[in-house]
């Protein structure tokens, strides 16, 4: 084989070799230089992710996320890690990640397959379903009899996907209506402005226990599965290792208990999958 030719293959390879080095981000060593990590959460998505009354970020995700970022520190020599807390939208919280802009989203994020495309993911933090509440007069008792009603749903998540290709398929006539904040899809479902409002169960709970839960009822038909992890920046196995150590620590030691009883007691014991969920993501050394 010619010689010149020989090297050229060798240069390419090198050379595609460093693209791909250089394109893996690295979060710790950014995360350790700075002494500061940038988390995004949701501010109205109780009782996950929200500003709570000291208006500082509470919630389940948000006491597992101070355990992971609590071991990152740890990791890169700054216990006292400044963290810089970035509230947003689904669609803008992952967009944070992928832009660099957070290197953690921490709130009640359902990991998929077209979300793994931009931003990886932790092991699962919870698993929940999509899920519709009504107002507590409203003559609808299923699913199916939401057609021709009008349904809100907080805009751009996996529930309004979902709930899109349902009523395409299912609920002839009904009118689908994406807001952005959680509150305002509640109102509107108080006023009569909508007939429905769709998205997590856990958090219709919340919203209705917050907000009159004499009102509301909540339909036992499930919409959709929704897996809720961590968003990374995509190809950063390094911060993906270190945040699984974290909630494997959390899962293994029995904090998940408290923190479960903290935010979710009210609701009972964790279901049979959600308890399942946390053996399966007990990473073993």
């Amino acid at each position: 084989m010619n010689k010149f030719f020989v090297g050229m293959l060798v240069a390419g390879s090198l050379f595609a070799t460093g693209a791909l080095a250089q394109q893996a981000p690295n979060t710790l060593v950014k995360i350790k230089a700075a002494k500061v990590i940038n988390v995004a959460f949701a501010a109205d998505s109780l009782p996950f992710s929200f500003v709570g009354p000291d208006k500082a970020p509470a919630g389940y995700s948000i006491d597992l996320c101070k355990r992971v970022i609590s071991h990152i520190g740890q990791v890169v020599g700054n216990p006292d890690l400044k963290v810089n807390w970035i509230a947003g939208s689904t669609a803008e919280r992952l967009q944070m990640v992928h832009s660099g802009k957070a290197d953690l989203d921490c709130a009640n994020t359902t990991q998929t397959l077209a979300r793994l495309a931009n931003v990886d993911f932790s092991s699962l933090t919870f698993v929940d379903a999509g899920g519709v509440i009504l107002r507590a007069d409203s003559p609808v008792n299923s699913i199916a009899e939401l057609a021709g009603k009008k349904i809100a749903v907080l805009k751009d998540t996996t529930t309004e996907k979902r709930l899109n290709a349902i009523a395409k398929d299912n609920l002839p006539g009904t009118q689908i209506m994406p807001v952005t904040d959680a509150l305002k899809g509640l109102a509107m479902l108080e006023s009569g402005a909508v007939d429905a409002y769709a998205g997590d169960r856990i958090k219709l709970v919340g919203l209705a226990v917050q907000n009159n839960p004499g009102k509301f009822v909540l339909l036992t038909e499930e919409l959709s599965f929704e897996p809720y992890a961590i968003a990374l920046p995509r190809g950063d196995s390094a911060l993906r290792l270190e945040v699984n150590r974290a909630l494997t620590q959390v899962y293994q030691s029995g904090e998940i208990e408290t923190i479960f009883a903290n935010w979710l007691g009210k609701m009972g014991r964790p279901t049979g999958l959600l308890a399942a969920m946390y053996l399966l993501y007990s990473i073993p050394e």
